[in-house]
């Protein structure tokens, strides 16, 4: 019997060891982006031209005034590391700041407290005084000027020069100069992930983050339709082995559809669903498709790099602006009207996308202020679940126009439909539906056989061309190269398919597919596999043909629904037409879309948050007026 007793204490106590072993790692891995990450970031006020004074000043109002609703991280946004002198822009060259390996350091001019080889310490520590969260911007792989220099790269595991193979590696061994970015040709290239020294540079990036402090990164041209896959995968391994939790960030989502994210979400915590967002009403509009796909998609707070991940809207442009690509800092008024605010603001909640504002904080005024602290928005964004798009409402205009709103992915083509070259993953069934027309040995077309939609005509053909030009224009044709081609859409025409456009897109532009001067670049080169796929070198994603609406997002009604935390339902109407229109649903239509919801002869109290209006007791239709470009946002309380 004491043998048992003591058996028994045994393993009472191992049993003790391990829950608080247990409890010892959980509380060392902190989740990372357990709901929409929610901050500030430095473009859309700034653009690339932000100095350490104008970043503190505007921490420490944030600090003060977006702290306690919630908005932790501050970000400083791209070419930090850039001086700011005559002829330096957004796609110049030669006019960074690198350290001896290679690095972006930031600009001493511009950031004098990184001077002696501080980079943003000192910033990071003022940061986090202030009970906040600091981020950077940062480019793919490695930039142009280090590349040019042929730097050293540092081995952090053994210190020093990176060696192997009895020779020391250096940035023309792992640069990729034919994967430039895209839309920044002179500023950064893909490294290959598949040397030991390729790796090693991109570890030593993120580790110098770490010293830094840093506790949030936006990684850019890596996504969309710029992905590089190998350079995410490896920097989210470099990310789980550091000491500091930092929250990874992805842009931009240029043509990005659920299949593509499907493969990275697991690998960050957020990361962008379109091209840049500014302040028109195209691209709000154009918000709304992507999100409604997204959510259908089961994505809005999928599993992410330990912890979340969040398909981003990007920054709200809202207050004192700068202008896309400028040199100046902020100078003007967000171009949308209130109306046009609110429905952002909504639509971003009710997505659950991260909220980062974007506007100058230095000059936030109230009305700005109370649309991105508006507390029910809030508690949507970080509260509440089924969020998705809402297709049960009718709309009349004027006295007697009435439309219905189909469910999402059932709407008839029409006329005004067009082809949009799109990219998806090559694991997309569809993707596979190129094949060769053959008109002579001379002449090919690779054309798309899918089944886009009726009434589109002739099918989207594009020549084939086996010569690939170099530079300096000489014809060439290397032993990498082979199988690879350039798509032109003209015989004779020496201008090709860009698999990425060759400048930034906002998120109103359609990508109907962008030609450049031909040249050897992975950006132009494709490879048609033997079932059918069309293979970007750039990106590795796969080609497709696409029906759009010439509109897209123009006009109509759309409505949002979701649940809080206390059972209240949550109901949005948008409407996307150039006049005022009376948008209804049935109460009893709401438990549609809300599972184990029985709304059958119930009853709801209802409040509408813009207006402030109590609408009482509702039990069969919940029915208003909303304005051109405007929302009703409504909480319901049913039993």
């Amino acid at each position: 019997m004491e043998i048992f007793v003591l058996n028994l204490s045994a393993v009472c106590l191992y049993l003790a060891f391990l829950l608080h072993r247990v409890s010892s790692i959980s509380e060392a891995v902190p989740v990372r982006a357990s709901s929409p990450p929610r901050g500030w970031n430095s473009y859309d006020s700034f653009c690339w031209t932000i100095s350490e004074e104008e970043f503190l000043q505007s921490a420490e109002i944030i600090s003060q005034r977006l702290r306690p609703h919630g908005y932790e991280y501050v970000v400083v946004d791209y070419l930090w590391y850039r001086r700011k002198v005559k002829g330096a822009y957004v796609d110049s060259l030669g006019f960074d700041v690198i350290d001896e390996w290679g690095r972006m350091i930031p600009d001493p001019d511009r950031w004098p407290s990184s001077r002696g080889g501080k980079g943003f310490t000192e910033v990071a520590k003022k940061v986090h005084a202030m009970g906040l969260k600091f981020g950077i911007h940062v480019m793919r792989g490695i930039s142009t000027q280090a590349f040019n220099a042929d730097t050293p790269i540092l081995d952090t595991l053994k210190g020093g020069a990176y060696e192997d193979s009895g020779r020391q590696w250096r940035a023309k061994d792992i640069g990729l100069k034919e994967r430039a970015c895209a839309w920044m040709q002179h500023g950064f290239m893909s490294v290959n992930t598949k040397l030991g020294a390729g790796r090693a540079f991109l570890r030593s990036l993120y580790q110098q983050y770490a010293e830094w402090g840093v506790d949030f990164v936006k990684h850019d041209c890596v996504f969309g339709d710029d992905l590089d896959i190998n350079e995410i995968s490896f920097v989210s391994e470099v990310l789980k082995e550091l000491d500091r939790p930092i929250v990874y960030s992805l842009s931009p989502g240029t043509g990005v559809t659920p299949a593509m994210a499907k493969e990275v979400s697991g690998l960050v915590n957020m990361y962008r669903i379109t091209g840049d967002d500014w302040d028109t009403w195209g691209d709000v509009a154009a918000h709304f498709n992507v999100s409604r796909d997204f959510s259908a998609a089961n994505m809005i707070g999928a599993k992410g790099l330990q912890g979340k991940s969040w398909p981003d809207l990007d920054m709200l442009p809202l207050g004192w602006l700068t202008d896309p690509g400028s040199n100046e800092g902020p100078h003007r008024t967000c171009n949308l009207n209130l109306d046009e605010q609110r429905t952002q603001v909504t639509l971003w909640a009710m997505a659950k996308s991260p909220l980062m504002f974007g506007g100058d904080v230095r000059k936030l005024d109230e009305t700005t202020y109370s649309l991105i602290t508006n507390p029910t928005l809030l508690e949507i964004n970080t509260f509440s679940s089924n969020n998705k798009e809402f297709p049960y409402i009718i709309g009349t205009k004027g006295n007697t126009r009435k439309i219905k709103v189909t469910p999402p992915h059932l709407s008839e083509v029409t006329e005004s439909n067009t082809h949009v070259l799109g990219l998806t993953s090559c694991k997309d069934p569809k993707a596979n539906s190129w094949s060769i027309q053959a008109h002579d040995q001379e002449l090919e077309e690779i054309c798309w056989k899918g089944k886009p939609g009726n009434k589109i005509g002739e099918p989207l053909c594009l020549y084939k061309s086996r010569a690939l030009l170099s530079s300096d224009g000489e014809m060439i044709y290397k032993q990498q190269d082979q199988g690879k081609v350039h798509l032109l859409a003209s015989k004779g025409v020496g201008v090709c398919l860009d698999a990425s456009p060759k400048w930034k897109l906002t998120s109103k532009e359609l990508r109907r597919g962008s030609f450049s001067k031909c040249k050897r670049d992975a950006n132009q080169m494709w490879q048609l596999n033997p079932s059918g796929a069309l293979i970007s070198s750039y990106s590795g994603l796969c080609a497709t043909v696409n029906l759009v609406e010439a509109d897209v997002g123009s006009g109509g009604i759309r409505s949002w629904i979701a649940t809080g935390r206390k059972g209240e339902i949550y109901v949005a109407f948008f409407n996307l037409n150039t006049e005022k229109t009376l948008i209804s649903t049935k109460i009893s239509d709401l438990a549609k879309a809300l599972p184990g919801k029985n709304l059958n002869g119930a009853s709801c109290k209802c409040r509408e948050v813009w207006s402030a209006k109590d609408y009482g007791v509702l039990q069969q239709t919940l029915s208003t007026a909303v304005g051109m470009h405007g929302c009703a946002l409504f909480v319901l309380n049913c039993d």
